[in-house]
């Protein structure tokens, strides 16, 4: 209950309290920032390492066909622990975005398991496609061997799995830009392992609104007199 002369304000809170809090925090997203500092730590290790040993080592934890079929537990974890490129920062970004917003809502156990299940599900269906079409003759046998590694999925996942913890305006806004975001891989001409992995890391994490709408931690107390708060990402 608000005090004496000090009225609850109906704009809710303070536009600094919010970005306060949704700033990721190890207290509030362990799983967010600890999986950050992983990929700040590999990141460096990219930059400053010698070259042919960071080539060896993404070489190894990549997830194409030929690692898959000789050892696909070891190349699916090792392929997440990388960025697919030099620059960290746009992942801190994508993180506090996605993957820290869903995490406050349903915990770390829950966005972890959302992020693996994208990466996971994701890819063993584009290179199931790849596979497919080289044994078709539409793709040259190269991309059996291309390296695939990166978090796009996982986030992707969480991203879509954070949709549907939204309201409705606020969810079909996020699925649209999400939309255009996976199908501008397809327009852009990228390659078939992103064109068919991104759309299905989305899908993966729609798939799973239900069990985690029953997990969701309810949002802020309604004060009488008070309007009902958006969810705060």
């Amino acid at each position: 209950m608000a005090g004496a002369g000090h009225p609850a304000d109906p704009r809710g809170p303070h536009p600094a309290v919010r970005l306060r809090d949704a700033v990721p925090t190890p207290r509030r997203t362990p799983f967010t920032v600890a999986y950050l500092a992983l990929l700040l730590g590999t990141t460096l290790l990219a930059r400053f390492a010698d070259p042919v040993r960071v080539h060896r080592l993404q070489a190894l934890s990549s997830t194409d066909v030929h690692n898959l079929l000789h050892h696909p537990a070891p190349a699916l974890l090792a392929s997440g622990l990388w960025v697919a490129g030099p620059i960290w920062t746009p992942y801190l970004w994508a993180f506090a975005l996605t993957v820290a917003p869903l995490e406050r809502r349903v915990g770390a156990g829950p966005t972890a398991a959302v992020f693996a299940a994208g990466h996971v599900g994701a890819t063993l269906l584009s290179q199931g496609v790849v596979l497919a079409s080289v044994a078709a003759g539409r793709l040259s046998p190269d991309l059996l061997d291309a390296l695939d590694i990166g978090v796009s999925y996982g986030v992707l996942a969480c991203l879509g799995a954070l949709a549907g913890l939204l309201r409705p305006r606020a969810r079909a806004a996020v699925l649209a830009a999400a939309a255009v975001y996976v199908g501008q891989s397809s327009l852009l001409g990228a390659d078939p392992v992103t064109v068919t992995g991104h759309p299905a890391a989305l899908l993966v994490g729609i798939a799973l609104w239900r069990p985690l709408r029953r997990r969701a931690r309810p949002g802020p107390p309604r004060t009488a007199g008070r309007p009902a708060l958006p969810s705060r990402a």
